[in-house]
């Protein structure tokens, strides 16, 4: 399905304008076709070269800023309410999970990159940055490991000191980055973080070869985790224009190759005194354009409206030279079946995914208030399963895929997309109440969704 259109074209595609606002877009049916899981614990031995240290994984993470050695002393909870999900850390090894980008190698075959391990700079210093091959047997519904790949910055091309800062090969940690998209072009893949927000390229072993800040409007942007952000020494407003872990969540490339679209997960601030991006009263969050022949930013931009004030993106992935498919989802994680009743205390959840879209989006088509076109979507809360495809979130004919943080979407053919979530073990729990949620995939037919303008 994807198209190779050149460059030049794709240019003066995306300089045509529209005019009117955003209108509703119509619901596209998705039905289940297949469902593989990859269960939660799962883990890796570390690179030798990486140190006796990371053979353990999490003590950082079960008490905020306080070591923990004993393995499995602490429960995870979910990070939104604190319900137990039935995981203890620290975890020997390091986890394969949180897959936050994702590209389609064949219909049975992904690369998945895992983000910045237990979600702060503060709390994953013994995380390991990583991305894998996978393959999937859409009919055992199992995920098997083909490759597995560890970031690391041996000729110090990033500019900061990292947690490593002091080995031979300077391996990167959830403390250094995190890592949230991926999209390979040749034989470098381009890896988009929160933290800076920052635009890194490493090899094929991954080694990074290169390392960009952002720019919006010909200046550097930053976020309170920007290498250059300090604590004030004393009470008072601190500038940036990147909320925290708002980064670039989704990152497209271009079928030729040639450029590069990372899309940030919020809006940014702007005025005095700062005040979110919004368009006709909707927040909006960017789409910039990063040439890589040039490896430099072009000072494009794209606008795309959240339906809903708060919400985030969780991917970003071109379908063909103008169109891409965008993951819209709320901050709530929870089967809306299992929603607790007046005093039902357990089995249930106190609140419930209500947002979880798949929306097709044309960059050729901007209205006059700068906004790119939604066209249609799919509700990933409300996925027909007549043949009881699914190995678990089935009822009545109705799979739903209600995870806080479902970042990972790719078109596989002309009726099929494939998604994903990151589970963040282990404070997540979405499809059941107590239960550490697993890393699954589904592969979904879409009707005709693909072929809509």
């Amino acid at each position: 399905m994807r198209g190779f259109v050149t460059s030049l074209s794709l240019g003066l595609l995306l300089g045509t304008a529209l005019t009117g606002s955003v209108a509703a877009t119509e619901a596209v049916k998705a039905t289940l076709v297949g469902h593989a899981v990859l269960p939660a614990m799962s883990f890796l031995p570390p690179p030798s070269e990486a140190g006796p240290g990371f053979v353990v994984s999490g003590r950082f993470a079960a008490v905020p800023n306080r070591r923990i050695e004993e393995i499995a002393a602490v429960e995870g909870k979910s990070f939104l309410d604190g319900r137990t999900t039935g995981i203890a850390l620290p975890f020997v090894g390091q986890p394969v999970q949180g897959f936050s980008g994702v590209e389609k190698l064949a219909r049975d075959r992904y690369r998945v990159l895992i983000d910045n391990g237990f979600g702060s700079k503060g709390n994953s210093p013994d995380a390991l940055l990583s991305f894998h091959d996978v393959a999937i047997d859409w009919q055992s519904g199992r995920v098997r490991l083909e490759k597995s790949v560890f970031l690391h910055d041996p000729d110090k091309v990033i500019p900061f000191r990292i947690a490593n800062e002091f080995t031979r090969e300077r391996y990167l940690t959830g403390a250094d980055l995190d890592v949230e998209s991926i999209q390979t072009v040749g034989d470098l893949h381009w890896i988009g973080d929160e933290f800076g927000p920052y635009l890194i390229a490493a090899d094929r072993n991954g080694k990074v070869v290169a390392f960009f800040e952002t720019e919006i409007d010909g200046k550097v942007v930053r976020s309170p985790d920007h290498h250059t952000m300090n604590t004030p020494a004393t009470p008072g407003p601190v500038r940036f224009e990147v909320r925290r872990s708002r980064g670039y969540e989704g990152m497209a490339a271009s079928p030729d190759g040639r450029f590069l679209y990372a899309m940030l997960e919020g809006p940014i601030y702007l005025g005095d005194p700062p005040a979110v991006e919004t368009v006709n009263g909707k927040e909006v969050l960017r789409i910039l354009e990063f040439d890589v022949q040039a490896r430099k930013w072009t000072g494009k931009s794209w606008k795309y409206a959240l339906e809903v004030a708060g919400n985030n993106i969780g991917d970003f992935n071109m379908i063909d030279s103008t169109r891409a498919l965008v993951i819209e989802r709320d901050n709530n994680e929870g089967d809306p079946r299992l929603l607790c009743k007046p005093e039902q205390k357990s089995g249930c959840f106190p609140k419930v995914a209500e947002f979880k879209r798949v929306y097709l989006i044309d960059m050729a088509q901007v209205n006059d208030a700068g906004l790119v076109k939604k066209i249609a979507h799919i509700d990933l809360l409300d996925i027909a399963d007549p043949k009881g495809v699914a190995k678990a979130g089935t009822v009545d004919g109705r799979f739903t895929f209600p995870f806080v943080t479902i970042e990972n979407v790719d078109v596989v053919d002309e009726r099929h997309i494939v998604v994903a979530n990151d589970n963040n073990l282990p404070f997540s729990a979405g499809r059941l109440p107590n239960t550490a949620d697993a890393n699954e995939f589904v592969l979904l037919d879409v009707g005709d969704l693909l072929g809509r303008r």
